[in-house]
């Protein structure tokens, strides 16, 4: 088992076990249709451990309808 999984820091993160289930079910799904992970990972690295990687590193979240999103840097010009 993934030992981060059990750390609080990670639930805390996302809002609850509910929503970290929910977010790394979503993420593998996603992954697993072929996606890119957002961090560097090795071949034989589980995908579950590069979505806890990439929870960790703020690369993923819920948005209020529950849905996993990438976290994207907007440039400060833009945001206007």
């Amino acid at each position: 088992m993934i030992e981060e999984l059990k750390e609080e820091e990670l639930i805390e993160k996302v809002g609850g076990r509910f929503k970290l289930s929910s977010l790394i079910q979503k993420r593998l799904v996603y992954l697993n249709k072929g996606g890119e992970p957002l961090v560097e990972y090795d071949k034989d690295e589980n995908k579950l451990q590069v979505v806890v990687r990439e929870i960790l590193q703020d690369k993923i979240f819920l948005n209020m309808d529950d849905e996993a999103e990438e976290n994207r840097i907007v440039p400060l010009r833009a945001r206007f």
